[in-house]
């Protein structure tokens, strides 16, 4: 995704959309699987079948791998976000003391 796109997104909605796509991916990967080794196919219909299981498996890999950055990018924000409040926290008790 590009870096325009993300910061239109938040970074948690990208997640969510982004689970959800794994997840249907997943799904189509176990529906892929079930018409390959539960019925009888021509070698070239398991040919087809073995080239949708790699491509799906391709994607929900790289699906996984940005799902990685995206939360260590949430977990920076998150890190940042306390920091601030921390840094607030304290302005605020020194100045009231």
């Amino acid at each position: 995704m590009t870096k325009k796109k993300r910061e239109k997104l938040g970074v948690a909605l990208e997640i969510d959309g982004l689970e959800e796509k794994l997840s249907q991916c997943r799904r189509d990967l176990e529906a892929v699987n079930a018409r390959l080794y539960g019925a009888e196919l021509s070698p070239e219909a398991r040919r087809t079948l073995e080239k949708e299981k790699n491509s799906l498996m391709n994607k929900a890999s790289n699906y996984e791998k940005e799902l990685k950055l995206l939360r260590q990018e949430n977990r920076k924000n998150m890190l940042l976000s306390v920091a601030i409040f921390i840094l607030f926290t304290l302005i605020y008790a020194c100045w009231t003391m």
